[in-house]
């Protein structure tokens, strides 16, 4: 497997109906995580503070996901279900019919910041 080397080249490598989802994620990781570091790792786009992965997303054939500590994901529990998403132990998986919102987004960037300790 080729490594991506970045976000763009990732983002440009995703279905193309996920492009605008997945530049719309990162912009709200971004802006939620201003000091964190644009990595890939594990083959995916992630953002690193003092060497911790704090948040992630992917895209796969038919859904994205967004990736984040454990505990972020456990504190808004209800508001991910609120939104019609259903979280796994470490990541929320969304569609082009039911996105993450970006407010929940930044949310869960800022709860999994603080459970990194980061």
């Amino acid at each position: 497997m080729t490594a991506t080397p970045d976000h763009d080249t990732y983002i440009a490598a995703a279905p193309e109906a996920f492009r605008p989802l997945l530049e719309g994620l990162r912009a709200t990781l971004a802006r939620a995580l201003p000091d964190a570091e644009e990595v890939v790792a594990y083959t995916m786009p992630g953002f690193r503070i003092d060497g911790t992965i704090v948040a992630g997303y992917a895209a796969f054939t038919r859904q994205c996901g967004l990736y984040l500590q454990a505990e972020a994901l456990t504190e808004h529990a209800e508001e991910i279900a609120a939104a019609g998403l259903k979280a796994t132990k470490t990541g929320i998986t969304f569609t082009l019919k039911t996105p993450i919102p970006d407010g929940l987004v930044a949310e869960l960037a800022l709860a999994s910041r603080r459970a990194a300790g980061v």
